[in-house]
């Protein structure tokens, strides 16, 4: 008699799938990077609206009604930004070697050419 499998090593065998524990760790990891960007974010824009900011009396962007909105779009377009140029890179390098495989001589084709030559001159010479 066999045992169904439980609920247990049915959660085993779902988080043991390479794809989960995979975007598990990318989730914690743009988790993170949120985090620096965001930070980044408020600190560049606080010293590059600090003039105007001390003239309107406020402490940081995030004071102001809808500050903590624009600081929010201000790090989403960071970060797509910065995903955008992950991407264009990878297919930049993907293209690269898809050329460098493209003018790479296929070796059977080469073999099968070379066998054709052969048997051509052989051919002719009357073998």
């Amino acid at each position: 008699m066999t045992r169904k499998p439980g609920l247990f090593a049915d959660f085993q065998a779902f988080i043991n799938k390479g794809n989960v524990v995979d975007l598990a760790i990318a989730v914690v990891i743009a988790g993170a990077f949120g985090k620096v960007v965001g930070s980044v974010v408020t600190l560049v824009m606080t010293n590059a609206l600090e003039p105007a900011l001390k003239a309107a009396n406020v402490d940081s962007i995030n004071a102001w009604p809808a500050g903590t909105v624009i600081v929010a779009i201000i790090n989403f377009l960071v970060i797509a930004f910065v995903c955008f140029l992950i991407v264009k890179s990878i297919e930049a390098s993907k293209r690269k070697q898809e050329v460098i495989e493209e003018s790479k001589p296929d070796p059977q084709a080469q073999l099968a050419s070379a066998i054709t030559r052969l048997t051509d001159a052989l051919e002719r010479k009357g073998f």
